[in-house]
C-alpha cells in the first residue's frame, strides 16, 4: 500500500514543479506568438547557428583543398581580365609625320621606242619630191629609233620650293634641255611661281604628260602653239580643286636645246579650267578650258607646220631663218613658209570628260598672224577624239594640271595569276587648214586609229593606223598611210 504511494507522490510533486510558475503568474494575460512568426526568435537563432556550424562542419573523410582547383581558379580570372581589356576600346594614336630631310630628290626617266611604215599614191610621191628630206625622190622612208629617253631629278630644297630637271637624250647632236624649273608656292597673293623652261600654259592635250598620251602623237593643232620656253609662270587652284589659271611670260624662238634665239621673241600665255560637272563617285567628270597666246615673232618672222600625227626619230632640221628645231624623220606634211610678221595672237578653246571606260576631248584653236603688210592671216585648226578601255578601266582626271591622267590597269599581262593588263580602242579625227590669206601651206586631215594596250602601271604598247589627206595647190589631193607603233617604259 505505502509502495503504491511513493510513486503517485512523486508524480504529483514533478507535476506541482511544472504548474506552480504559470498559476503563480496567473495574473498576467497570454500573450500568444503572433500569426506570421513562424518560430520564436530564440530558436530561430539556434537553427542559424546549427546551419552555419553544419556548413563548417567537414565530414571526416573531407579531402583537403586540391591545389589543381586554385590553379584553374587563378587562370579563370586571368582570361576573364584579357577579355575585359580586349572589348575595351582603345584610344586612336596620333599620327605622327614623317620627318623630312631637305633637298629632297627623285630620279624618274622613260623611254619611247618607234617604228613606222609608209604607203603613198602618186600624188603624195609627187608633192614629197619637191620637199626636204624626200626631195627629189619622194619616197617616205621607213623608219625606227628613240622617239624619246629622258632622265630626271624632281625634288624639293624646302618646304614651299621644289624643282625639275629633265634631258633628252633621243635629239641628235646633244642632250637636250627639256622641263627644267623652279617653283616656289605662296610667294604671292596670285598663287605659285614657276621660273625656267616649262610648257606654257595653253591647251589641253599640250599640258597632258608624253606619257599619257592616247596617241603616238599631239594633235595637228600642237603645231601652232609656243609649247615649251623659258618664262616665268604664275598659277593657282581654288580649294575645291574644280577651278585653274595660269599666266605666263616667255622667251620666244627657244631652240630645243633651250638656247633665246633673236631679241623681239617675247610673248604671254594664259589659261583658265574649270571641272563644268562631277558626280560624288569620280566616276563622271567633264571639264571646260580657255587659253589666249599673245608672241611677238621672234626675227620678225613666224612659220607654222607640221607633221601627219607621226613624228619618228629625231633630227636637226632648220624651221625658220635663224633658228633650229628638231623634226622627225618624217617631211612636213603643211608648212606655211616663214611669214614676215609683227605677232601673232592664238585663241584656244577646250572639252573634255570621262565617265566609266569612256573618256573624250576636242580643241578647236585660231591663230590670226598680223602680217608686216598690215593684214592679218586666220589659220584654224580642229580634233576630236575618244577613247574607249575594253577591260573597264576609268580613265582618270588630274585636277592638279586640268587634263586626263594616266589609265592603271586592273590586271598586270604576264603575271602568275594570269592577267591581261589592259586594252583600249581610240579615235581621232584631226584638221588644220594652211591654205589661208595667199599662203599656200596645205590643208590636212587625218584619220587616227589606235589599239592601245597597257601591261602594267608603267608599261605599255601602242598601235597607230593614219590616213592622212593632203591637199595642196601645186598637187591637189594626195593620200598617205601610216601604220606605227610605240613601246614605252616609264619608272
Amino acid at each position: 500500500m505505502f509502495a503504491t504511494r511513493i510513486p503517485r507522490l512523486l508524480f504529483a510533486e514533478a507535476l506541482c514543479v511544472v504548474i506552480l510558475p504559470v498559476t503563480l503568474n496567473a495574473d498576467e494575460p497570454f500573450i500568444p506568438f503572433p500569426d506570421d512568426a513562424l518560430q520564436p526568435p530564440y530558436i530561430e537563432t539556434l537553427m542559424l547557428t546549427e546551419e552555419k556550424d553544419s556548413a563548417d562542419a567537414k565530414p571526416a573523410d573531407a579531402k583537403p583543398d586540391d591545389p589543381l582547383d586554385a590553379r584553374f581558379k587563378s587562370l579563370e580570372d586571368e582570361l576573364k581580365k584579357l577579355k575585359a581589356s580586349l572589348e575595351k576600346k582603345p584610344e586612336p594614336k596620333k599620327e605622327e609625320k614623317p620627318v623630312i630631310v631637305y633637298p629632297t630628290v627623285k630620279v624618274t626617266g622613260f623611254f619611247q621606242a618607234d617604228a613606222g611604215w609608209f604607203h603613198q599614191d602618186a600624188a603624195s610621191i609627187a608633192h614629197f619630191a619637191t620637199v626636204p628630206p624626200t626631195a627629189p625622190s619622194g619616197d617616205i622612208q621607213d623608219d625606227r629609233g628613240f622617239r624619246r629617253a629622258r632622265l630626271a631629278a624632281v625634288g624639293s630644297v624646302n618646304e614651299n620650293t621644289k624643282y625639275m630637271l629633265e634631258m633628252d637624250f633621243a635629239f641628235n647632236g646633244r642632250p637636250s634641255f627639256m622641263d627644267v624649273w623652279m617653283e616656289v608656292a605662296n610667294l604671292t597673293s596670285l598663287g605659285n611661281v614657276r621660273i625656267g623652261q616649262f610648257r606654257q600654259p595653253f591647251g589641253l592635250d599640250e599640258l597632258t604628260s608624253v606619257k599619257e598620251l592616247t596617241f603616238l602623237e599631239r594633235p595637228l593643232m600642237f603645231g601652232m602653239g609656243p609649247f615649251r620656253q623659258i618664262g616665268v609662270q604664275v598659277a593657282d587652284i581654288s580649294k575645291d580643286e574644280n577651278s585653274t589659271y595660269a599666266m605666263s611670260i616667255f622667251g620666244g624662238g627657244t631652240d630645243p636645246w633651250g638656247d633665246s634665239i633673236g631679241d623681239r621673241g617675247y610673248g604671254g600665255a594664259a589659261r583658265v579650267t574649270k571641272v563644268l560637272m562631277e558626280d560624288c563617285c569620280g566616276d563622271f567628270l567633264v571639264h571646260g578650258g580657255l587659253g589666249y597666246v599673245h608672241q611677238q615673232t621672234p626675227n620678225s618672222f613666224i612659220q607654222y607646220r607640221n607633221v601627219p600625227e607621226y613624228g619618228g626619230p629625231f633630227l636637226p632640221t632648220a624651221i625658220a631663218p635663224g633658228s633650229l628645231i628638231a623634226a622627225g624623220s618624217v617631211p612636213f606634211f603643211v608648212d606655211t613658209g616663214p611669214m614676215a610678221a609683227e605677232n601673232a595672237n592664238l585663241v584656244n578653246a577646250e572639252l573634255a570628260g570621262t565617265w566609266g571606260s569612256v573618256h573624250a576631248q576636242s580643241e578647236l584653236r585660231y591663230a590670226m598672224v598680223n602680217t608686216k603688210a598690215g593684214g592679218t592671216i586666220a589659220f584654224p585648226s580642229f580634233y576630236a577624239q575618244a577613247g574607249w578601255i575594253l577591260t573597264g578601266e576609268h580613265r582618270p582626271y588630274n585636277k592638279q594640271s586640268a587634263a586626263l591622267g594616266r589609265i592603271k590597269p586592273k590586271s598586270v599581262a604576264g603575271a602568275k595569276c594570269g592577267g591581261s593588263g589592259a586594252w583600249e580602242l581610240a579615235v581621232r579625227y584631226s584638221w588644220m587648214d594652211f591654205n589661208q590669206g595667199g599662203i599656200a601651206g596645205g590643208e590636212l586631215t587625218n584619220m587616227t586609229y589606235g589599239i592601245n594596250w597597257y601591261l602594267n602601271d608603267y608599261t605599255k604598247l601602242q598601235f597607230n593606223y593614219i590616213d592622212a589627206d593632203l591637199d595642196t595647190p601645186a598637187v591637189g589631193p594626195a593620200n598617205t598611210d601610216i601604220f606605227a607603233m610605240r613601246a614605252q617604259l616609264d619608272f
